[in-house]
């Protein structure tokens, strides 16, 4: 979050939303032109900024605020989630999102959205803030922080393509939109429950699978065509499919896998076998 968008390098005075101009936004940085630079960004687009630079002068404007924005490395041993577990105690229904340049076991609490440094743009920032804007006046929001981290990598796979996250244990930590709409839950279903359990004999058992991507951070390709199901559903016996595993680093350093599945355009002019792990 270096540079600032496009409409703030061309002098445009054009608002990101008509209804961002009466919202006050706590910044709270302790790098003097970080905090000058989100200040000018907000205030271009029309919120009305609010900024801090220490732990004491953020604790004083808690009243004055509707949304906060908080820094999570605050130097001297200070964090921006000491922040965040204050004003939620104070004033429970103000949004808050941390910035930060890493993901940790501090984060999934009382903070509403959490914006990765170097992978999260301007707009992403904009985009929160106008999100947290439309509900600021209802119950709070909670977003949990591994939804953003894992939406990246889903959002780079593709949106044709169902998505699903589990550690070694086949627990669901995260599976986007279409496995959701695929599998017939809600998207927060799936979250905390094991795909073992939940899903035999609906599913095929992909509990070696799972295990071993994991364990091995090798990648499994499966050129069955046989898709994610035990039993093609009765308008799906003709349709072919790639699935592929592949490990990945979960928001807390454990080892997890990438379980992916797209229907192919065409079918195979072969059967071949399940591909040994590469």
């Amino acid at each position: 979050m270096t540079e600032p968008p496009e409409s703030l390098r061309n002098g445009s005075t054009e608002m990101h939303s008509t209804t961002a101009q009466s919202v006050r936004v706590l910044l709270l940085d302790d790098e003097p032109t970080n905090l000058h630079l989100r200040s000018a960004i907000l205030r271009q687009h029309g919120y009305e900024c609010v900024p801090a630079s220490t732990i004491e002068e953020a604790t004083d404007l808690f009243n004055n605020i509707d949304i906060a924005v908080l820094d999570y490395h605050l130097g001297a041993g200070q964090f921006g989630t000491e922040v965040a577990a204050l004003l939620r105690r104070r004033r429970p229904h103000v949004p808050i999102i941390i910035l930060s340049a890493t993901i940790d076991r501090y984060f999934g609490g009382v903070e509403d959205m959490h914006l990765l440094k170097g992978h999260s743009s301007v707009e992403d920032l904009l985009d929160a803030l106008s999100s947290l804007e439309a509900k600021r006046r209802g119950a709070p929001v909670v977003v949990d922080a591994r939804d953003f981290f894992y939406s990246r990598i889903a959002m780079a796979i593709g949106t044709d393509v169902l998505v699903q996250i589990f550690d070694e244990k086949g627990i669901w930590q995260y599976c986007n939109d279409s496995v959701a709409e695929y599998l017939g839950q809600p998207r927060e279903w799936f979250i905390g429950r094991s795909v073992f359990q939940e899903m035999r004999p609906f599913m095929r058992d992909w509990s070696d699978v799972l295990q071993t991507v994991c364990l091995t951070r090798e990648t499994y390709i499966d050129r069955t065509h046989r898709g994610l199901l035990a039993q093609p559903r009765p308008q799906e016996p003709q349709l072919t499919w790639s699935v592929l595993a592949f490990p990945i680093t979960l928001h807390d350093n454990r080892s997890g896998a990438v379980l992916t599945a797209r229907i192919l355009d065409k079918p195979p002019t072969r059967t071949s076998e399940l591909l040994p792990f590469l």
